[in-house]
């Protein structure tokens, strides 16, 4: 079972999105069964808020829903609970390490670092553009799933059923 914990700001926007997307992209390839697929925020300001309008709409536009998700806070055990946490920009990385501590296991991301690409996925809630995280999430998530498929080839048996 691989473990995926992503995580942002408020848990509104970015990281239920790429939540979301990821449990998509590994349940059309009959994967979900090896997945544990999760998202929170570092801070406390949106806990037990839903999911951001946008990210839901843009979300729905591929049939993906986020309904009963509601914000939750990281907290230091998620650290042992699963094998990658996934920010979304360099300030998410800072504050996972400020509530963690240490990351012996090299644990921590970026998402975009799976696409080969330093650069941070751009927070909606700012700059109200749903579309261009909507496409970043989604190539850090697929580059993100190729990383684990090929990292973890015994967990899925040597078959990848893709579609």
């Amino acid at each position: 079972m691989i473990r995926v914990l992503f995580v942002c700001h408020g848990n509104i926007c970015r990281s239920p999105m790429a939540e979301f997307v990821m449990k998509d992209l590994v349940s059309r390839r009959g994967l979900a069964d090896h997945f544990v697929i999760a998202s929170a925020a570092t801070s406390t300001e949106e806990i037990g808020n839903p999911v951001h309008r946008g990210t839901v709409k843009k979300l729905a536009e591929y049939g993906i829903s986020t309904k009963g998700k509601y914000a939750v806070q990281m907290k230091k055990s998620d650290y042992d609970r699963y094998d990658l946490l996934i920010g979304m920009d360099h300030w998410n990385i800072r504050n996972i390490m400020r509530i963690l501590k240490k990351d012996p296991e090299g644990k921590v991301h970026l998402l975009l670092e799976f696409a080969g690409q330093a650069d941070e996925i751009a927070d909606p809630w700012y700059t109200g553009n749903f579309d261009v995280t909507y496409e970043d999430v989604r190539r850090g998530c697929e580059a993100l799933l190729e990383a684990v498929l090929r990292q973890y080839p015994a967990e899925f048996g040597g078959s990848r059923n893709e579609t």
